[in-house]
C-alpha cells in the first residue's frame, strides 16, 4: 500500500472515531486506527481462508492458554506492510515505536500460552488449516508490581482502550448449560496472518455472558442485588486466568472455565460441519482432528460423545469410537501432582450429563482393561473415576489417538515413568514434538538488528520462513568483521534494554556487564530459589576476596507466581532483598547487580530475550517438560547456562556443549540418589553452603513476617526448612539445590572467565544462533500435521 494512501487512511479514521487530527491522538487511537487499516486489508483474505478451511482435513487447538503479546508489529510484518505503516506514520509526526505502551493480550502465564500461540502463527505461515479456541478472559492473568520486595496482584484489563483486533461474533453465540445455571458463549475471531501467504488462521476466544442481558423488573422493583445477580454469576466465568483453586469457590470457577470454553467449542466445531454435511456424520472423523493442550481442555471428550448422543441421535458406541479417532493429547509435565484431577462430587453437581458419560468411558476402560490381560490389582492406575477424583489425563490417554510430549527428554519419561502403564499397553500412541518459537515474533519483531544481518549472511530473508537456513551462515563463525558486527548488535540491545529497565525499574545498569537473565513462570522446580541462593554466594565470596578478576554480571529475574503459591512468593521476596543487599553495597556493586522486572510479559521478554548474554535454564533434571524460552534466547545469540532437561539436550546437541555451559546432576543421578538423599549433610559440611543457607534465617535479610518478640518464623524460615527438613507432602530439598549448588558456581565461574574473551565468548553465541533452526514452531506444526493429524 502506498504511504501516502496509509496516511489518508490513517487521517480519516481519526477524525471519524475520535474527531481529532493526528498531532492530538492518543498512543491508543493510534493504535486502534492502525489495527482497523490492517484488518480492512485482510477481510476479504480472511473470509476466503475460512471458506476452504472446511472443505479438507483440518485441525483444532483446545487450550486455556493463549499467550498472544501485543499483535501490532507482529501483524504488520506478516502482512508485509511495516515498513510503509512507520513511514506514514512518521510523515504525521508519530513514532511506531509508541505502540510498545500498548496493553499485551495477556491471557496465558507462560510457556503453555506461548507455546500455542506460536502454533497459530506457524499453521497460518506453513497453510496447515489450524483454528484455536479459548478464552476470552476479561482481565487476564495479573499485573504485577513489586512492593516493598512482594509481589502485588493487579487487574490486568487489557480491553480498557479497546480490542481491535477481535471481531465480537455474536450471530455464532451458543448456549452452556450447568445444572444450576445457563450462559451464553459470545465468540470473538482474532486473525493469525500467515508470514509471506495468503493464508489466515482464526484464534476464537468465548466470552461467558448472561442469558438474559439485564432483569429491568426486578431493577424497577428495586430488587438491585437480584438484578445483577444473573449477569455477574455469568460474567465470572470468563472474567480472569486460573482463578485461585486453594477454596472451593475457586475450584468450581476453575472447572466452569473449562466446560464453558470447551463446551462452546465442540458445539461450534460441530454446528459448522453440519452447515456442510447436515445429519451425516460420516465424513466428520475424516476431517476434524482435535488437539488438547494439556488437561485443562479434557473435558472436551465426554462432552463431545453428550452432544452427539443427545442432540444428533448417534449411538453411544458410534460416538464413543469418533472420540477416539478425533481427540489427540499433549501433556506438558512429567509431575503426578501437576496432572488435573476433578472432585466426583463437583462434576456431578454442575455437569450431570457428561459426569455420566465419563462413567460410561470409565466402564469401557475396564472391560478394554481386562481384554489386554491387565492384571486385576493394576486396574486401580488406569480408572478415569479412582478415590473419589476424575482423572483428566488418563481420560486423555485412554481416548486419545495420540499423546506425545514436547522434547525427546520428556516424553521418555512419560513412557518410563509418568504414563508408564499405558505406554506399557498402548505403545503406539506416544509420540514426541519438540516444542519451537516463532522467528518472526523472536527474531524479526523483537531484533531487527540481527534479523538484518542474518539477511544479508543468508543472501535473503527467507530463513523467517525456513529457519533451517541459518545453519548455512555457521561459516562466518570465524569471520572476525561478521563477528565484531554481531558483537555491536547485541550490545546495541543491551542498550535499549538498560534504558527499558531503567524506565520501569528505576535501576540503572551498565553495558559491560554480563546480562545473566531467568525469565519465566515461578515455580520450585524452575530452581530460581538456587539462582539467588548462588547470587549471595557470590556476593559473599566477593565480599572476602575469595573471587578474583571477576567480570561484573547483572543477574536479572523476571517471573509472576501464581497468587496463591505462597513459597514462589517468598522466593519473590528474597530475590528482592538480595537485590537491595547487593545494590546497595559500595564494595560490590561496581561488580555485582541483581534486578527483578515487574510485571513480566511477552512484551518485557521482546526486550529482555535479545539483550541477554546468558539464558539461566537450571530445572532440576528430569523436571522441565521442554521450555521455550531457551530457545528464544538461542536464536538471539545467547549461551544457555542450564541443566540436562528438557529441550536444553537438545540445544547441545544442534549447537555443542561446547558452546554452553551445562553443569548438575542428569536425570538418571537424581533417580539414583532420591531415596537416600541428605541435604543437611551437605549443609553441615559445606561452609559456603551453610552461609547461605543460614543467611534465610539469621536476620540478613526482613521477609516482613517477624512477630511482636522479633523471632524470624516466616516465610524465610519456611524456605530454610524447605531445603534441610522438609514438609508433610515433600522430602527436605526435593528439587535438589543443595546437591547441584557448587557444579552451578563452577559453571557460572567458568563463563565469567570466558566472556572476558569478547571475539570467543561472541562465536559460542553466533553459533547457538545459527544452529537454532531446528527449534522453529514451523518444524513442530509440521510433525503434528504429518504424524498426529494426517494433514
Amino acid at each position: 500500500m502506498q504511504v501516502n494512501t496509509l496516511v489518508d487512511k490513517i487521517k480519516n479514521n481519526l477524525m471519524r472515531d475520535y474527531g481529532k487530527e493526528a498531532k492530538d491522538a492518543s498512543i491508543h487511537e493510534m493504535h486502534n486506527v492502525v489495527a482497523q487499516v490492517v484488518i480492512s486489508q485482510i477481510t476479504d483474505r480472511w473470509n476466503e481462508a475460512n471458506k476452504n478451511f472446511y472443505k479438507n482435513r483440518h485441525a483444532y487447538y483446545l487450550s486455556a492458554e493463549f499467550l498472544m503479546g501485543r499483535a501490532v508489529q507482529n501483524n504488520l510484518i506478516c502482512i508485509g506492510i511495516f515498513d510503509e505503516v512507520k513511514d506514514a506514520l512518521n510523515e504525521i509526526g508519530f513514532d511506531i515505536n509508541q505502540f510498545e505502551e500498548i496493553e499485551d493480550m495477556a491471557l496465558g502465564n507462560g510457556g503453555l500460552g506461548r507455546l500455542a500461540a506460536c502454533f497459530l502463527d506457524s499453521a497460518a505461515t506453513c497453510d496447515i488449516p489450524l483454528n484455536g479456541y479459548g478464552i476470552r478472559y476479561k482481565f487476564g492473568l495479573f499485573k504485577q508490581a513489586i512492593e516493598d520486595g512482594f509481589q502485588k496482584e493487579y487487574a490486568d484489563n487489557w480491553t480498557a482502550f479497546g480490542d481491535e483486533w477481535s471481531l465480537r461474533r455474536f450471530e455464532d453465540s451458543v448456549k452452556v448449560k450447568f445444572d444450576d445455571m445457563e450462559v451464553v458463549a459470545v465468540p470473538y475471531d482474532m486473525p493469525i496472518i500467515g508470514y509471506g501467504t495468503e493464508n489466515i488462521g482464526t484464534l476464537r476466544l468465548w466470552q461467558s455472558e448472561a442469558v438474559n442481558e439485564f432483569n429491568f423488573e426486578l431493577f424497577n422493583n428495586c430488587e438491585y442485588d437480584e438484578a445483577i445477580k444473573e449477569k455477574t454469576e455469568a460474567e465470572n466465568i470468563s472474567a480472569g486466568l486460573y482463578p485461585n483453586d486453594n477454596t472451593e469457590a475457586g475450584k468450581v470457577l476453575r472447572y466452569r472455565q473449562q466446560y464453558f470454553f470447551t463446551s462452546a467449542s465442540i458445539q461450534d466445531l460441530l454446528k459448522k460441519y453440519k452447515a456442510e454435511y447436515g445429519n451425516d456424520f460420516s465424513k466428520l472423523v475424516e476431517l476434524n482432528s482435535i488437539q488438547l493442550n494439556d488437561t485443562h481442555p479434557v473435558v472436551a471428550i465426554p462432552e463431545f460423545i453428550r452432544i452427539m448422543t443427545t442432540e444428533n441421535n448417534v449411538s453411544f458406541d458410534e460416538a464413543f469410537i469418533m472420540a477416539k479417532e478425533v481427540f489427540n493429547y499433549t501433556n506438558h509435565t512429567v509431575m503426578a501432582e501437576a496432572l488435573e484431577k476433578w472432585n466426583i462430587e463437583l462434576v456431578e453437581k454442575y455437569t450431570p450429563e457428561v459426569f455420566a458419560v465419563i462413567e460410561e468411558i470409565n466402564k469401557r476402560l475396564i472391560k478394554e482393561l481386562k481384554k489386554l490381560k491387565v492384571k486385576k490389582k493394576d486396574i486401580a492406575k488406569y480408572e478415569i473415576i479412582s478415590d473419589g477424583q476424575v482423572h483428566m489425563a488418563r481420560m486423555a490417554t485412554y481416548i486419545g489417538k495420540y499423546v506425545n510430549g514436547v522434547a525427546e527428554i520428556h516424553s521418555e519419561i512419560l513412557k518410563k515413568d509418568t504414563l508408564k502403564e499405558w505406554y506399557d499397553i498402548y505403545p503406539d500412541k506416544f509420540q514426541n514434538k519438540t516444542n519451537g518459537i516463532t522467528q518472526r515474533r523472536w527474531l524479526a519483531c523483537c531484533n531487527p538488528e540481527l534479523t538484518e544481518l542474518l539477511t544479508r549472511l543468508v543472501g535473503d530473508d527467507s530463513f523467517l520462513k525456513d529457519l533451517d537456513k541459518l545453519k548455512n551462515i555457521e561459516r562466518y563463525a570465524d569471520d572476525d568483521s561478521v563477528i565484531k558486527e554481531y558483537i555491536e548488535i547485541k550490545k546495541k540491545k543491551k542498550r535499549q534494554l538498560i534504558e527499558y529497565i531503567e524506565k520501569h525499574e528505576g535501576i540503572r545498569l551498565e553495558e559491560h556487564f554480563i546480562f545473566d537473565i531467568q525469565i519465566k513462570r515461578l515455580h520450585e522446580y524452575k530452581r530460581q530459589f538456587m539462582n539467588a541462593l548462588s547470587i549471595l554466594d557470590i556476593y559473599y565470596r566477593l565480599k572476602v576476596g575469595e573471587i578474583k578478576d571477576f567480570t561484573p554480571t547483572a543477574f536479572i529475574f523476571g517471573a509472576k507466581a501464581a497468587p496463591g503459591y505462597a513459597r514462589a512468593k517468598a522466593i519473590i521476596k528474597l530475590i528482592n532483598e538480595i537485590s537491595n543487599l547487593v545494590n546497595n553495597d559500595p564494595e560490590t556493586n561496581d561488580r555485582l547487580k541483581v534486578v527483578f522486572v515487574q510485571n513480566y510479559n511477552v512484551s518485557y521478554a521482546e526486550k529482555l530475550i535479545p539483550g541477554a548474554n546468558v539464558s539461566e535454564q537450571i530445572s532440576t533434571a528430569g523436571t522441565e517438560a521442554s521450555g521455550t524460552g531457551n530457545m528464544k534466547f538461542m536464536l538471539n545469540g545467547a549461551v544457555t547456562l542450564g541443566t540436562y532437561d528438557g529441550a536444553n539436550i537438545e540445544i547441545v546437541r544442534e549447537a555443542g556443549e561446547e558452546n554452553n555451559y551445562i553443569f548438575g546432576a542428569r536425570e538418571e543421578e537424581i533417580l539414583a540418589i532420591k531415596e537416600s538423599y541428605d541435604p543437611k549433610e551437605i549443609y553441615e559440611n559445606d561452609e559456603h553452603i551453610k552461609k547461605v543457607i543460614d543467611s534465610l534465617v539469621d536476620g540478613t535479610f526482613d521477609d516482613g513476617m517477624e512477630d511482636e518478640e522479633g523471632t524470624i518464623e516466616g516465610s524465610f524460615f519456611e524456605l530454610y526448612n524447605s531445603l534441610l527438613e522438609g514438609t508433610s507432602w515433600h522430602k527436605p530439598d526435593h528439587y535438589f539445590i543443595l546437591q547441584d549448588f557448587n557444579r552451578y558456581f563452577e559453571a557460572r565461574m567458568k563463563l565469567n572467565k570466558d566472556f572476558k574473551d569478547e571475539m570467543s565468548f561472541a562465536r559460542k553465541c553466533f553459533i547457538n544462533t545459527a544452529n537454532a533452526g531446528f527449534f522453529s514452531s514451523d518444524r513442530t506444526i509440521r510433525e503434528y500435521a504429518k504424524d498426529i493429524w494426517k494433514i
